[in-house]
């Protein structure tokens, strides 16, 4: 890949994630200085603590591994707008498969910064929709008709990936599978421990992969 189109990816990327940042520090900052109130150091400190022991491990493992699958210019777009796992990695992983481009080519990461930034314009727009209508569209919304569609928008849109992914190379998916449907059945309480178990599954499958691989199981 052109280390110049490389280094301007960084350098813009760098400035946004810095811009980004100080936009979220602002918007706490302005409210309290519009109402003037301050949170204590004893009210922002338990609060900080228990928000950072959970989100900075998850963060920096996502970082590793959703990456590479993004590129360099998606990444850092990927990684100010959120929603990665639910939206964005799917999007790039969708688009780049739909042009048959290799993914970590150049070719890929352009395709893949494209389809991020279509995919948060979009999101933009209908958040905008949404924040129109909701007075409107509560009691829909609320409604125990439109309840059990809302509880399975996830599983939904990952089920139809996974048939994609799984179905493609069933014989490397089939182990990580299988450890991570026993240990999500077994282990009580483990629902919260989805972020973290993402890298202990891409660590099983590079390790299946391998040995499969070596056993000339998978080309």
């Amino acid at each position: 890949m052109d280390k110049a189109y490389q280094d301007q990816l960084h350098l813009t990327g760098r400035y946004w994630m810095l811009g980004a940042l100080a936009l979220f520090i602002t918007a706490p900052l302005v409210m309290s200085i519009m109402t003037g109130v301050w949170p204590t150091f004893q009210e922002f400190l338990p609060g900080f603590i228990a928000t950072a022991v959970v989100f900075w491990p998850i963060t920096t493992i996502e970082v590793f591994t959703f990456t590479p699958m993004l590129g360099t210019g998606s990444s850092y777009l990927s990684f100010v707008t959120g929603n990665l796992a639910s939206i964005k990695v799917p999007v790039a992983l969708n688009a780049q498969d739909a042009l048959n481009i290799e993914k970590g080519s150049e070719a890929g990461d352009v395709i893949s910064t494209i389809a991020v930034a279509t995919s948060s314009i979009v999101t933009t727009l209908i958040i905008i929709i949404g924040a129109l209508l909701i007075i409107p569209l509560t009691p829909l919304l609320e409604s125990s008709i439109m309840k059990p569609a809302f509880d399975n928008v996830v599983p939904a849109l990952f089920g139809a990936l996974g048939f994609v992914y799984i179905s493609k190379r069933w014989k490397i998916a089939l182990i990580p599978l299988i450890f991570m449907l026993a240990f999500f059945l077994l282990v009580p309480g483990s629902g919260g421990l989805v972020g973290a178990m993402v890298p202990v599954g891409v660590l099983i499958t590079l390790i299946s992969s391998r040995i499969l691989y070596k056993k000339g199981l998978i080309k």
